[in-house]
């Protein structure tokens, strides 16, 4: 039986964009930003160099649409969240559990973004990842603007809230020693970072119970 191979012309192209993405967020992960050159990025993707300038211009413009990417995902499913006909405060349940998820399944990467992202030689990048996490953090402040209008939380500094439970997400993944120390959990391990994920939100849920519910 003769079998038919497509030729070279024929056969699918592999995306290349998202391959160097995701070969670029690796390394980022590991090696830093700095740590992290264009040529690792295009022998770890198999691209070449012409096609990383030709899509992201930099290596800073690879790093940018990573965090696009986050960012936009991250703004779908809180859009999904907000329409959805249930209680504020199960909403804001749900974009902490997200949340906390999110970012505690790739601390390394997090780690380095809020590294770099407080660098002041980097100001142009950092407000770019700024304006894209405003709109996102808005999503969220609507939702506690709805529970406080239905009287099903009592009026509070929504910022001050906010700042708590982003501050305490990224306290633990960027310094999970600090939760782990005296114990045998390694966030590395899949199994203790699914143990120390549901820590955390359990805290931020109480948290938030706590600090949003109408005193009697």
């Amino acid at each position: 039986m003769i079998s038919f191979v497509p030729s070279n012309q024929t056969m699918e192209k592999p995306d290349k964009r998202s391959s160097i993405l995701a070969a670029a967020e690796v390394l980022f992960s590991e090696l830093g930003y700095e740590g992290t050159s264009t040529r690792q990025i295009a022998k770890e993707s198999g691209a070449n160099m012409s096609m990383i300038n030709y899509y992201f211009g930099s290596k800073e413009g690879v790093f940018l649409e990573i965090m696009n990417r986050r960012m936009e995902n991250f703004k779908a499913e809180l859009t999904i969240i907000d329409e959805y006909k249930i209680s504020p405060m199960e909403k804001l349940f749900m974009v902490v559990e997200g949340y906390a998820q999110r970012i505690l399944a790739n601390c390394s990467f997090h780690k380095m973004m809020h590294r770099e992202l407080s660098l002041a030689q980097r100001p142009e990048m950092y407000n770019k990842v700024k304006a894209a996490m405003t709109g996102n953090l808005m999503v969220i402040e609507r939702i506690i603007h709805q529970g406080i209008a239905d009287g099903s939380f009592r009026p509070i500094d929504i910022r001050m809230l906010m700042a708590s439970l982003m501050g305490t997400i990224t306290y633990v993944a960027t310094m999970p020693s600090k939760i782990t120390d005296g114990s045998v959990l390694d966030i590395t391990i899949p199994k203790d970072r699914e143990i120390l994920t549901e820590r955390l939100i359990t805290h931020l849920k109480d948290l938030v119970i706590t600090y949003l519910t109408p005193k009697q």
